[in-house]
């Protein structure tokens, strides 16, 4: 059974990495799929947060990477998922996110969306609060791989 797991990743936290190895032991392939969202300001380049995906996820055998530009249902019907995951960090994030399962159930019958929970230690990790603590000089060392976090320092470094 085939599931993805579709953000923007800008960039990916180890809250991310935590949905993806967990949905890897229930489903035999995960797309990791990094979608455009024209409501977002990116920091990262499409091409660089594949970088950070691919590199933070080659342990896992069976995730695949990819992007898209469009409605997630469309890429769903297109490679014949089965389920969406999505990450849930606190009660807050279910009301969007049972909307937008909602709408994506009537759009494509066949796909299910599945919630999986964050683990407790980074239910408050979000992309945004890591790049706000990396910009001020904080240490982020704890909610970001190595890489991720010396590609963010250089990024940061380079806009100030």
């Amino acid at each position: 059974m085939k599931a993805i797991y579709p953000g923007s990743f800008d960039p990916i936290t180890y809250g991310h990495i935590d949905i993806v190895e967990r949905a890897a032991r229930i489903f035999s392939e995960i797309y990791v799929v990094v979608m455009e969202n024209k409501r977002k300001k990116y920091m990262f380049s499409l091409e660089e947060r594949i970088d950070m995906i691919e590199n933070c996820t080659k342990h896992i055998h069976n995730v695949r990477i990819d992007f898209f530009k469009g409605l997630l249902i469309d890429y769903v019907k297109d490679k014949e998922i089965d389920v969406v995951i999505r990450g849930l960090r606190a009660v807050t994030d279910f009301e969007y996110e049972l909307q937008m399962a909602m709408a994506n159930k009537e759009m494509c019958p066949h796909a299910d969306t599945i919630f999986l929970m964050t683990d407790k230690k980074f239910s408050f990790i979000s992309s945004s609060l890591v790049k706000e603590v990396a910009y001020f000089g904080g240490d982020i060392s704890r909610w970001v791989p190595e890489y991720v976090e010396k590609k963010l320092i250089q990024k940061i470094n380079n806009l100030k």
